[in-house]
């Protein structure tokens, strides 16, 4: 018997009317209807009205107050009913009321409105802005959703197995977080970027398929999708797998899970939709397309190629049509607007009149045999617009991508109500970069580069393929994963290719290579990001709403006030010395 409720707050009916119940939780609000107080308790489940008709009974009581109230339980008045909660047709008559936990001081927001207060506010307030039912709910959805992903990978036979937190440094692409050692003069640890290499060593530990809700620590950047510090991915590797086991696994468990959680919504089935990078990067202007916005961007630069317009001689030209029917001079204008806050020059457009009559300032520079060859390419029909977008080629396809999500939002054609997954497969190898004009790796190191030896010796670098993948829905990347390279010939002939030698492998990923010495089975995975697939399932803007307790955009815990400064003593003990 819990000596403080017997129901919790959303659990009673009208079955239970004349019972004497107890009821425990937060006083959320006070009504005083003239010796009648009406209050509604609150707790994790839900909401039950009590009714006090004795003021002596509040004394200390306010608003977030923790109470035990006893009482019997009635039906309300017809006219007092309540459709919008589930208790709202049963009140409870209170006979009395413990004081559990006094709330003295003034609240620095309404609960109900913490969501709309500023950020900084509620971060730093944070155990109260998760009373609000709406914050609580994300939080509820997070834990099902976990554990939905979790019952999931057991059904397809994955084990889980959790990896370390202190591990080694390692260069994957983002800051690590280092630790000190107290033991170890002038050594350090890191938090791990991911459990890539642990993954891979359990593949050739001999273990079958292996998952977990793995924790990964980034010193990067917070974005609206992205939090800074820490984050948690469903991390899955395979034994004696290809692209395709990996690719029905995410199919199976993805679908399923947002099926289940956004039953009103439609979800893409398997299978999902492959687009390889290039093919992306031409018709979406990203790597992360969202294909709920059909709009597509065509490369025109061979049709611009005999036509004597300035701005689009020797750059590439893409071209994005869309039905703008109706649409005013204002629109136009801010287009253009637009474009030019993201660094374009300017934003060229042709637009189809009645008959087929072509209005703009790039039309005189096109005969009549051009006009028919681009309205028969194009498939272009009256009140089409067709927009242009020209620059370097670095620069051309993003661009293009960012007018193309832009008109879609301005013209509403955005689907709504739907997931819309695709995979981006088939990324490049190698690239150059721009600091060192150098060959280097343009994704995961650790990726098997399609052709394998074969390729790395005979292909220009630039021209090899991996097999690398990402899942990406509604324009959001979920995960990136590859088929690993697992034998130790063919890693030292790519990593040689960015310049590394054996020493640096060896220095650097000395017990993923040591290991590949003794028998190492393909392997492959990928690894979704819990944290997105909650944000998209909830319809939250920042991922912050779906993370129990946030660090803010500026990496700070304004709740537990971290980072912090630490004494002398403890530096002392860990060999450090602020400079």
């Amino acid at each position: 018997m819990n000596k403080y409720r017997t129901h919790h707050c959303n659990e009673l009916s009208k079955e239970n009317i004349g019972q004497t119940v107890r009821l425990a939780g937060w006083v959320d609000t006070i009504r005083d209807h003239g010796g009648v107080i009406f209050i509604d308790l609150r707790d994790h489940y839900g909401i039950t009205q009590i009714v006090i008709n004795d003021d002596a009974l509040l004394a200390g009581i306010g608003k977030e107050t923790v109470i035990s109230a006893i009482g019997s339980l009635r039906e309300r008045e017809a006219d007092a009913i309540n459709p919008k909660i589930n208790t709202g047709e049963i009140e409870v008559k209170v006979e009395s009321i413990e004081l559990l936990g006094p709330s003295v001081n003034q609240l620095p927001f309404e609960i109900n409105e913490s969501t709309a207060t500023r950020e900084e506010l509620r971060l730093k307030y944070r155990f109260l802005d998760l009373r609000n039912p709406a914050v609580h709910q994300n939080i509820i959805i997070r834990s099902e959703i976990t554990h939905y992903l979790r019952e999931k990978m057991r059904e397809l036979g994955f084990l889980e197995i959790n990896t370390p937190i202190l591990t080694s440094s390692s260069p994957e692409g983002a800051r690590d977080y280092l630790v000190p050692s107290r033991k170890h003069h002038g050594m350090f640890y890191a938090l791990p970027q991911a459990p890539q290499q642990f993954k891979q060593l359990l593949m050739v530990s001999g273990f079958d398929k292996y998952f977990q809700i793995a924790p990964c620590f980034r010193d990067e950047d917070a974005r609206a999708d992205r939090s800074p510090g820490e984050f948690y991915q469903l991390d899955f590797e395979m034994a004696f797998a290809t692209q395709e086991n990996v690719f029905a696994v995410a199919e199976k468990v993805l679908s399923d899970t947002f099926t289940k959680f956004a039953p009103d919504k439609k979800v893409s089935s398997a299978p999902f939709i492959r687009i390889p990078y290039a093919e992306s990067m031409l018709k979406y202007g990203t790597d992360k397309p969202d294909l709920r916005n059909p709009l597509i961007i065509n490369d025109l630069s061979e049709f611009f190629g005999d036509v004597d317009f300035a701005p689009f001689r020797n750059k590439p030209v893409r071209g994005i049509v869309a039905e703008c029917a109706g649409q005013t001079n204002s629109f136009f204008e801010k287009m253009l607007s637009f474009a030019t806050e993201i660094g374009m020059k300017g934003l060229g457009y042709i637009s189809v009149l009645k008959d087929m009559e072509l209005k703009g300032p790039i039309v005189k520079f096109l005969s009549d045999e051009k006009k028919a060859e681009m309205i028969k390419m194009l498939s272009l029909k009256e009140n089409d617009t067709l927009f242009f977008i020209s620059d370097v080629t670095k620069l051309v396809d993003g661009l293009a991508g960012q007018i193309r999500t832009e008109l879609a939002k301005r013209l509403d054609l955005i689907t709504k109500d739907a997931f819309e997954f695709c995979y981006i497969t088939d990324f490049p190898m190698y690239g150059i970069s721009e600091e060192t004009g150098k060959i280097e790796f343009t994704h995961n190191p650790f990726s098997m580069p399609q052709g394998e030896m074969d390729a790395l010796n005979t292909m220009d670098p630039l021209d090899i393929k991996a097999y690398q993948y990402d899942i990406v829905c509604n324009g959001v990347e979920l995960s990136s994963g590859a088929v690993r390279n697992h034998r130790p010939d063919v890693m030292l002939k790519a990593f040689e290719i960015a310049g590394y030698t054996q020493a640096d492998i060896e220095n650097k990923f000395s017990a993923l290579f040591n290991a590949f010495q003794y028998g190492a089975p393909p392997h492959a995975g990928m690894a979704p990001g819990l944290d997105r697939i909650v944000m998209l399932l909830t319809e939250q803007e920042s991922i912050r709403e779906v993370v129990a307790f946030p660090l803010n955009g500026n990496a700070q815990d304004l709740l537990m006030g971290s980072p912090g400064e630490v004494s002398e003593a403890q530096l002392r003990e860990v060999h450090i010395k602020i400079r």
